[in-house]
């Protein structure tokens, strides 16, 4: 046997994630990197100096497997201030990033021949995390530009294999925010069909439209057959610190800290002590990082706009999308920030990599806002000369 032949089939086909490919062509061509979905500006300082301060006054080494117990206090505490969500530390379990975490809940739950239902557009670790386990993923997709959870297609999806369903509010890249009648219409088909919801809520705090934040484990019966799924690096814009965690209740609780055990054990100890007190500032801090962000959405949006392209709704997230069609621009999107990348110097996303299957739009091109302003105006200038030689 060669040794190729001994590679497991899901990574033997594998392609390099999207993102990884994107920043890669950012730096060989010295592009400005509005693919990747990462802040550059400067973080709350009250968690650099905590996360300083923990290094020394604190242990660096192994915390217990579950995560700190003050870090998981503070993760209920918050939860609770933000969301009135009743979370006690022993169902949160503190994983290297929310990735981590979405690896633990699909290992814990998803058996061979498992059907898991995913939406589309989606973070592309789903579907290949869902396939390691044995799972088949089947694919609903989301129509740019509402992206709205179809109840019907949703229904019509179940079959006697569906073990779970994957969800992601606010959803990356589309940057929208699923109603309170779509979350209240996945709990009931999760509850009437008993399946476990595996509810990725990384983007909850990274909100533009004054609305709350509900987690689908609030709805009824929801909340002994959902993990939600959260993320420090996205609540405060340090997305290289990698601390997540993960929430279930009972037996699901049990089974996820359990696969987690064997996939990291535990992740940096400072950093969960500085997270700890992150989650613990008064609220103003937080939403002076928002307005920061809004910020820079209002200046990338206005910037394309005037650019000559149609940029499209945008509620959450770090992320607006332009609707290449609608902006007169002929090419596929994968076509688009190939080029942009090597003629505009700007890196972006295209979405339809974020899809499963044949349905994918070919139209639209993601981008990430959190970034200087002067480097958001020269991206816009760079995009600008792009389009006008592309109709040239």
């Amino acid at each position: 046997m060669k040794t190729a032949d001994r590679i497991h089939p899901v990574y033997a086909e594998m392609e390099r994630t999207v993102f990884d490919r994107m920043s890669a062509l950012a730096r060989e061509h010295g592009a400005i990197n509005l693919g990747q979905g990462f802040p550059d500006g400067t973080p709350p300082p009250a968690l650099l100096e905590a996360a300083s301060r923990a290094l020394f006054e604190r242990s660096n080494q192994y915390p217990p497997g579950a995560g700190l117990i003050e870090l998981r206090e503070a993760i209920c505490g918050y939860y609770g201030r933000r969301q009135g969500l009743p979370v006690t530390a022993e169902q949160v379990t503190v994983t290297s990033g929310a990735t981590e975490a979405l690896a633990a809940a699909i290992f814990a739950f998803v058996q061979p021949g498992d059907e898991v239902i995913l939406f589309q557009p989606a973070y592309d670790a789903y579907a290949p995390l869902v396939r390691r386990a044995g799972g088949v993923p089947i694919s609903i997709p989301l129509l740019p530009p509402e992206f709205r959870y179809p109840a019907e297609a949703l229904e019509a999806a179940i079959t006697p294999r569906t073990r779970a369903l994957m969800f992601n509010d606010p959803l990356n890249p589309a940057g929208t925010v699923a109603s309170h009648e779509e979350l209240a219409a996945i709990a009931r088909v999760c509850t009437a069909h008993d399946l476990i919801a595996i509810s990725d809520e990384v983007w909850e705090d990274v909100r533009f439209d004054g609305v709350p934040h509900r987690s689908l484990m609030a709805f009824p019966g929801m909340a002994d057959r959902t993990v939600k799924i959260g993320s420090a690096g996205k609540i405060f814009g340090l997305t290289g610190w990698k601390i997540g965690w993960m929430i279930a209740a009972d037996a699901l609780g049990t089974a996820i800290s359990r696969a987690h055990q064997f996939l990291t054990y535990a992740t940096a100890v400072p950093l969960q002590w500085a997270v700890a007190e992150g989650l613990s500032l008064p609220d103003a801090v937080l939403a002076g990082q928002r307005a920061q962000w809004a910020e820079s959405r209002e200046q990338l949006k206005a910037g394309l706009a005037q650019a000559g392209f149609v940029v499209l709704p945008n509620a959450a997230t770090w992320f607006l999308n332009v609707d290449l069609s609608a902006s007169g621009i002929g090419l596929a999107d994968r076509t688009f920030s190939e080029r942009a990348v090597v003629e505009a110097g700007v890196a972006t996303v295209p979405v339809s990599a974020l899809y499963q299957g044949a349905q994918a739009p070919g139209h639209l091109v993601r981008f990430c806002f959190t970034k200087p302003a002067e480097v958001l105006d020269e991206a816009v200038q760079r995009l600008a000369r792009f389009r006008h030689a592309l109709a040239g």
